[in-house]
């Protein structure tokens, strides 16, 4: 793996953690860091050691958002530079929401504007009760435009119409109110929680979790109703049949561990 200057990977046997690593200014993203992580989730894709992928941050927050002396800069860049490093950022945020591992997000301190984006890409999302979140891009004139798809696919409609529209602050269980994290909990049992979703996750098959993975986003974002008809029963007939598959429908019916 690729030594990075703005994040850190770390493999602990089967389990990919990817640290945000500036904690000098809360872990704000910059151009780099966006660039190391599209970089770092590609490597862990092709990484078949690696089952499952979590973020997080280092020192005391998981985010801060983007790097404000970084988006003062891009005034002075074209038009076309500064798209550039847009599309840089959603690229990020959309290769890790179609990373071929569950991913978990694991936040605490506080997770501003931009970081909501990288949260709400992961699979999973859990956070410390004392979390400060905000979409606070209206409070300094722009918007949470990158990070919008990901979002409102979390918070829907409405809820990302008040928390984009107000900027204003809120704790991990309102945050959990809004579905934008799956879980708030008190600081002293995160780890744990965490690590029961990532033994969980582990008695799962790690391509059935991939294919699980393309057959949701297929639906959610691809297909009508009427083309899933064809395209899921494809998907089940292959699978059933598959190596996998017949390892998983085995150890059910001989009350055995099924081996991977």
């Amino acid at each position: 793996m690729t030594n990075y200057s703005t994040i850190e990977f770390e493999q602990q046997n089967d389990l990919g953690i990817i640290w945000l690593n500036r904690p000098e200014i809360h872990n704000a993203f910059n151009e780099v860091m966006i660039r190391e992580l599209i970089d770092c989730f590609e490597a862990v894709n092709l990484m078949e050691d690696i089952r499952i992928v979590i973020l997080r941050g280092r020192g005391k927050s998981f985010c801060a958002g983007a790097d404000l002396n970084w988006m003062r800069s891009v005034a002075n860049y074209s038009f076309e530079q500064n798209f550039k490093e847009s599309l840089n950022l959603s690229k990020c945020l959309y290769i890790i929401y179609t990373c071929k591992k569950p991913t978990i997000a694991v936040v605490h301190g506080a997770a501003i504007g931009g970081a909501n984006g990288l949260l709400a890409s992961c699979d999973f999302a859990y956070a410390d009760d004392n979390t400060t979140f905000s979409l606070s891009e209206v409070k300094i004139g722009i918007v949470p435009a990158c990070i919008s798809p990901y979002v409102t696919k979390r918070v829907g409609e409405y809820g990302s119409r008040e928390l984009m529209l107000t900027g204003r602050r809120i704790k991990g269980k309102e945050a959990e109110h809004f579905r934008l994290i799956n879980k708030s909990l008190p600081s002293d049992e995160l780890e744990n929680y965490v690590n029961s979703v990532v033994e969980l996750l582990r008695t799962s098959g790690p391509k059935a979790m991939s294919q699980c993975k393309n057959l949701i986003f297929n639906i959610s974002n691809l297909e009508t109703l009427e083309q899933a008809l064809e395209s899921t029963a494809r998907m089940i007939a292959g699978i059933r049949a598959s190596k996998e598959g017949q390892e998983g429908m085995a150890a059910f019916l001989e009350k055995r561990k099924p081996k991977w």
